[in-house]
């Protein structure tokens, strides 16, 4: 006699699902609908969901009503925000129906509950899905068409030129880059503290150890000056030449802002600071607000004018004793005698001068140009930067400890 085979547990709906992701959207979803539901409640759902995951539209709603409604007089807006989001779809894809009305029975719940327009309540689902591994079929325009790439996959993309990629794998090379922390060049600090090779008498110390003799000071500790990462002032060529390497370069100096003490410019035919707009967000959120900030980008180039500049304004102290980088093809619009002297001015202040040239990685490269040929001398290195890859060593050079003059590296 053969038995019939037991039934299958049906699979979580949840599963390849960014719940918290899920669970902001769907807090935020509530609030802009006027549910009175707050961080503490947004915590209770996501760690429920991290427990155990739901096996029906009907766990779900339920779990996200115990969770987040706190005020009976809310129940209406949750449902109403409960089935423009969840009603059509699941979060992975499958086409399911509403469920059961045993399953959904609200006692609390009007006949006609809920707005007829689910766009008035915002359609569509409130989650986020982890990035697939496999690449979309859809076109450029797909938010899905840029998958996760392995690292090996980000290696071989980081040697491609800059104007071969896409806006997508261009963000996706700068999260890769801002994952690059450098130990940068140290300079001496004013704080000191006990060390053996200091030259100063650290006086409370030493009586703190006397008390063990006698107050006798039998030995004396000595204090030396605690090291500190020196500044750095990143400053990118935003012209009409540069236009296929803006958008990378403004990633560096996303790169270098996340580092403590970073100064960030742009410079076109003026000088604009963009330190306040990378330092903070997401990448690509800082990105869109430093280019929005650039009034004067992919136009002329004036670079000596916008070094005078930064030299002359309360921002030109902190070049002294910094590791400054400009990143420029060094093509000016200023005569070369304007660059020359203001790039002396900029060499006798700063602690090194490292300049990033999209066009040094050509074979036989020689600065032709008068403003590139007028900056060399006073660049402690010159470095390419035509791809993601390169733009590593620019971080490397900038690492560098020693402040001798090559007149190019890389």
């Amino acid at each position: 006699m053969s038995s019939s085979p037991e039934p299958r547990p049906r699979a979580a709906l949840l599963q390849g699902v960014d719940r918290a992701a899920l669970v902001v959207a769907l807090t935020v979803r509530l609030r802009e609908n006027g549910v009175r539901t707050d961080l503490d409640a947004a915590r209770s759902l996501a760690r429920a969901l991290s427990l155990s995951l739901p096996r029906s539209l009907g766990e779900l709603y339920w779990t996200a009503r115990v969770c987040l409604v706190r005020h009976r007089g809310d129940l209406e807006a949750f449902d109403a925000v409960f089935d423009a989001a969840f009603g059509d779809a699941d979060p992975v894809g499958e086409q399911l129906s509403p469920p059961p009305a045993p399953v959904r029975t609200r006692g609390e719940r009007a006949p006609d509950g809920g707005p007829e327009d689910r766009g008035a309540v915002g359609g569509g689902l409130p989650w986020a899905t982890l990035p697939d591994t496999d690449p979309s079929p859809g076109g450029e325009d797909d938010p899905r068409a840029l998958p996760e790439l392995l690292p090996s996959a980000l290696e071989a993309l980081a040697e491609a030129p800059f104007d071969r990629l896409s806006e997508g794998e261009v963000r996706q090379l700068g999260r890769w880059l801002e994952e690059l922390r450098p130990q940068l060049p140290r300079r001496r600090g004013r704080r000191h503290s006990p060390g053996p090779g200091g030259r100063r008498v650290a006086l409370r110390a030493t009586l703190a150890r006397a008390r063990r003799t006698g107050w006798e000071p039998l030995e004396l500790v000595r204090s030396a000056p605690v090291p500190r990462p020196r500044r750095v002032v990143a400053l990118c060529d935003v012209s009409g030449s540069m236009r296929s390497q803006a958008a990378a370069y403004v990633h560096l100096m996303r790169a270098f802002a996340l580092i403590a003490g970073t100064e960030a410019f742009a410079f076109g035919t003026r000088l604009t600071r963009l330190t306040p707009l990378l330092a903070h967000g997401t990448a690509e959120g800082a990105v869109a607000r430093a280019t929005g900030a650039v009034q004067d980008r992919f136009g002329g180039t004036r670079i000596a004018a916008s070094l005078r500049e930064l030299l002359a304004s309360h921002h030109g102290s902190a070049v002294r004793g910094a590791v400054v980088v400009v990143a420029s093809d060094g093509w000016d619009g200023d005569p070369p005698e304007e660059m020359a002297a203001v790039m002396a001015r900029l060499r006798r202040r700063a602690h090194r001068v490292v300049w990033a040239n999209p066009r040094a990685a050509a074979p036989g490269f020689e600065p032709s140009t008068g403003g590139m040929a007028a900056a060399l001398p006073f660049c402690d290195a010159l470095v390419p930067a035509h791809t993601f890859a390169a733009l590593r060593g620019v971080v490397a050079a900038v690492a560098a400890e020693t402040a001798s003059r090559p007149r190019r590296t890389g």
